[in-house]
Formats: C-alpha cells, structure tokens, sequence
C-alpha cells in the first residue's frame, strides 16, 4: 500500500459563494492536509482523507473571516475542522473519477460524490520522488451542515448564497 501526502506548498484549498446577489466572495483555507493510500497506480483502491482547519479560514477581510469563525457559521471554538474520509474512489473515464465520501462540518456529515481530475503521476524535481495532481470540485447546500445565518437586504436579497463552490487543486507526494 502506497501512502501519498499532500504537498500544501503546491495545493489549494479553495470556495467562492454569491453575495448580494450579485458578486462573488472567494476564499482559502490557508491550513489543510491530505493522504490517499492507494495499491493500485491508477488509484482505484484510493483512501482518501482530507481536513482543513476551520481558524485558517481567509477571504482577505478579517471581520468577514471572524463572522465565519464564530457560531453563525462554522462555530470554529467547538468545531475546529472540517473533514472528508472517502470511501471510494471509482473512474469514469481517462483520467475522470468519482469519489465518493463523508463530508463533515460544524458536526454534520454528509455523504458527497465529488467529480476528480487525475492529472497524472511524475518524478519530482531531481526525479528522487512521485508526484500525483487531482482536482476536485463541488458544491454544498450550506444549511444541510448547520450554516444557517443569513440577512436581507434592503431590496430583498440575501447577502449570502445557499450554495458554497469549492475546489481542491492537490498535488501528493509518495511517501
């Protein structure tokens, strides 16, 4: 069994969500970490986990960043990561996967299917180690993990979406 660890020097862990309707916010988690421990070389035995830390959080506004620290949304004091265990890792098509897991947050778990893009396995820089790239993208219902807090504007809007977009650009090194 092969162990891989997310090298976060060269991974992101990104979302974007609607505001006001009309613009978009993005943000990081600026502290996560991955593993996949896989037999196989096309990873379709893959085990995959993932957790990022909640107070890492960062939208480049900090009083944005501490509203989502706090109980009206992440609850970061009690519920300090969120977290993801696969449970299987099945490919679709040249590199095109389905994995499918538990996605926690604020106490919530979930189970997802979330589309992957392999990239491919290389030699590293200096061709003394592996390196694998995968892309994830997907998208939550933020209420369906306890993030309810929301406002009106004065027209009637709302100035945070329900839906949250994220994606993870992960490149892993064999350990």
């Amino acid at each position: 069994m092969a162990i891989w660890k997310m090298d976060t020097t060269h991974s992101e862990a990104k979302f974007k969500v609607r505001h006001l309707v009309i613009s978009t916010v993005t943000g990081n988690f600026n502290e996560f970490a991955a593993t996949v421990e896989s037999s196989k070389p096309d990873f379709t035995d893959a085990k995959v986990t993932f957790e990022a830390e909640v107070n890492s959080i960062d939208t480049k506004n900090e009083q944005r960043d501490g509203h989502l620290k706090s109980p009206d949304f992440f609850d970061a004091a009690n519920h300090p990561k969120i977290k993801f265990t696969s449970k299987s890792m099945d490919k679709k098509s040249n590199g095109e996967y389905e994995l499918t897991g538990d996605l926690t947050i604020r106490g919530t778990t979930k189970e997802m299917k979330l589309p992957v893009r392999y990239n491919g396995t290389v030699k590293g820089f200096g061709g003394s180690f592996d390196v694998s790239a995968f892309e994830i993208n997907g998208k939550i219902n933020r209420q369906d993990f306890g993030l309810t807090w929301n406002a009106l504007t004065e027209t009637g809007g709302v100035v945070a979406s329900d839906e949250v977009k994220f994606e993870i650009l992960a490149e892993f090194i064999k350990a």
